[in-house]
C-alpha cells in the first residue's frame, strides 16, 4: 500500500481485528455480488470503500424508476441503463482504485460456475428462489462462501453458508427446494421499506470483509430482523443430512 491507500483505509487498519494484514488481503480479495438492485447497492458501494480489490457485480436487469425508493446505487440519470453498469460507476466513484466488473448476463448454469470459482466470497443479492438455489449449488460446489441476505416487507434475514467448514450448512438446508415460491419473496408483488435493504445489504458486506480480511467470527445460523418491531432474533441451521446439495 502506498501513503494514499494508508490514509484511506486507516480508520480500518487501526482496528486490531485487521490491521495492515488485513487491509491487504481485503486488497487481494475478490467478491462476486449477484444483484445489483436494493440489497447489491449498499454491498458494492461499502466492498468498494473498505478496500476489496476485485469486485464482479452481475445483474441483467435495467434501472427503471420503481427501483429508485431503494436501489441507492442508482440515480435519476441512470434510467434504462444496465444496473450492472449502474452500479459499476456508483462503486468506482467512491473508490477507483477498485478494480470492478460489470457482468450484464444472467449468471446460469456454466457462466454462473465459472464466475463463483473465480471469487473468493459470494453475495447473493437476489429476489428468486430459482436464482438462489442455483447460486447456492454453484458456490457448494466451487467451495466459496456465500453470504446471502433476503428483504421484503418490513422484514429482513442473513446467512452465512461456508463450504470449507464440515458442520456449515448451505441454503438448501434451510430453505429445502419445493417449499415456497418467487411469489412470495419479490419486493414488486409485495413492497419493502427502504431502510431495510440497506441494512441486511450492509449486514452482508460486513460479513463479506470479515471473510476476506479473516476478521473475527463468521455468523453462524440464520439472523432475522422485524422493521416494525425493530427486533432481530437468531436461530440456529443445522446442515441436513437429507439436503440434495449437501448431504450425504
Amino acid at each position: 500500500m502506498n501513503d494514499e491507500a494508508l490514509l484511506r483505509y486507516s480508520r480500518q487498519i487501526m482496528l486490531e481485528q485487521i490491521e495492515i494484514a488485513g487491509q491487504e488481503r481485503l486488497l487481494a480479495g475478490h467478491a462476486l455480488v449477484i444483484g445489483a438492485g436494493g440489497l447489491g447497492s449498499p454491498v458494492a458501494l461499502y466492498l468498494a470503500a473498505a478496500g476489496v480489490g476485485r469486485l464482479s457485480i452481475a445483474d441483467d436487469d435495467v434501472v427503471e424508476l420503481s427501483n429508485l425508493q431503494r436501489q441507492v446505487a442508482h440515480g435519476m440519470a441512470d434510467l434504462g441503463r444496465a444496473k450492472a453498469e449502474s452500479a459499476r460507476e456508483a462503486a468506482l466513484a467512491v473508490n477507483p482504485d477498485c478494480d470492478i466488473q460489470a457482468l450484464t448476463e444472467r449468471l446460469v448454469g456454466e457462466t454462473l460456475a465459472a464466475a463463483v470459482a473465480e471469487a473468493d466470497v459470494v453475495l447473493d443479492c437476489t429476489d428468486r428462489f430459482e436464482s438462489r438455489y442455483a447460486i447456492n449449488a454453484a458456490c457448494r460446489a466451487a467451495g466459496v462462501p456465500l453470504v446471502s441476505g433476503a428483504a421484503i416487507r418490513f422484514s429482513g434475514q442473513l446467512a452465512v453458508f461456508d463450504p470449507r467448514d464440515p458442520a456449515s450448512p448451505c441454503y438448501a438446508c434451510l430453505y429445502p427446494p419445493g417449499e415456497g415460491g418467487d411469489e412470495e419473496l419479490r419486493c414488486a408483488e409485495n413492497g419493502v421499506v427502504a431502510p431495510l435493504v440497506g441494512l441486511i445489504g450492509c449486514f452482508q458486506a460486513l460479513e463479506a470483509v470479515k471473510l476476506l480480511a479473516q476478521a473475527g467470527r463468521v455468523h453462524e445460523g440464520l439472523s432475522t430482523f422485524d422493521g416494525l418491531s425493530g427486533q432481530w432474533r437468531h436461530f440456529r441451521v443445522p446442515r441436513d443430512p437429507a439436503c440434495p446439495v449437501c448431504g450425504g
